[in-house]
């Protein structure tokens, strides 16, 4: 993300600089003001609709800050500049012709009583019924794609859910598991597999999700609602392993509309992690919580 938004901005900004430096030599310069708000309007929409993943709306606010700043600092940096800027607001401010007579009405009367009544509307509370339908546990799609392969989630198993045969481990059958080392240098597989889910839950899960897995990790409460608790018997012990694959995979963007107003604030670990990785922070996590997944049966 920092990589790509440094290339944009500095792309954006060589554009900038050519289109005003042709523009000027043609005689049609834009006038300080308007350049104000179309560099205020450039950035909100890189922000806003050209970086991938979205960023949080947090950021978003701290950035188009920043970019305030920078957008003053560059129009009061000369005098000249500064009094091209200011012009048409004082014009506007003191209604110099009928024009700006009009824009002062509807600045300093309309628009406020336009915004009065949008903050009124937002804030008033409502007791309509939503229009979707809400749920926690949104229903998981019958398929997922993750990095290119296909999985069907009704069908698909943990590839690493094996016993010391090498034989896929049946679901309740790892139980002997539970209390076993998994750094023992003689550890089985399904203890190995374990293993490098942890080494890879604590790189990359536990800022979030804690070290006990309770949801309480060092950044849980800079959000709202807080990361899942997966030591609570309501949580991953109710799901499917290819559910809770599918969540991990997709993250808080990969949601359908019903998963509303608790969208997570999880990214989309597939863009990070390989399928093999997030299969093995799935046996991790029941592994550490001694739960089950749920079956299909």
């Amino acid at each position: 993300m920092p990589i790509e938004l440094l290339l944009i901005i500095t792309a954006v900004a060589f554009i900038y600089v050519g289109v005003n430096y042709a523009l000027t030599k043609m005689g049609k310069r834009i006038p300080a003001f308007p350049q104000a708000i179309l560099m205020w309007l450039g950035a909100y929409s890189i922000f806003k609709f050209v970086l991938f993943p979205p960023i949080p709306v947090a950021l978003l606010y701290t950035y188009m800050g920043l970019v305030t700043l920078v957008v003053f600092l560059f129009i009061s940096s000369t005098e000249k500049a500064w009094t091209e800027f200011k012009r048409p607001i004082l014009n506007t401010v003191l209604a110099v012709n009928p024009i700006y007579k009009g824009i002062r009405t509807v600045s300093f009367v309309a628009l406020p009583l336009l915004i009065g009544y949008g903050t009124y509307d937002f804030n008033v509370p409502k007791y309509d019924e939503p229009i979707d339908l809400r749920t926690v546990h949104p229903a998981p799609p019958a398929s997922v794609t993750v990095r290119g392969q296909n999985f069907t989630l009704q069908t698909a198993q943990n590839p690493f859910r094996v016993d010391e045969n090498g034989k896929y481990l049946p679901v309740g059958q790892e139980a002997k598991y539970f209390k076993m080392n998994p750094f023992d240098p003689n550890a089985p597989p399904y203890m190995k597999n374990v293993r490098d889910g942890g080494a890879i839950f604590f790189q990359n899960c536990h800022f979030c999700h804690g070290d006990n897995l309770n949801g309480r990790g060092m950044f849980a409460y800079a959000f709202v609602p807080i990361p899942a608790n997966f030591s609570d018997p309501g949580t991953i012990a109710q799901l499917q392993e290819t559910f809770v694959f599918w969540r991990i995979a997709k993250g808080g963007p990969g949601l359908p509309t019903e998963g509303a107003p608790w969208a997570s604030a999880m990214p989309p670990w597939e863009e990070h992690l390989t399928t093999d990785e997030i299969w093995k922070v799935n046996m991790f996590e029941y592994w550490h919580t001694e739960f089950f997944p749920r079956t299909w049966d």
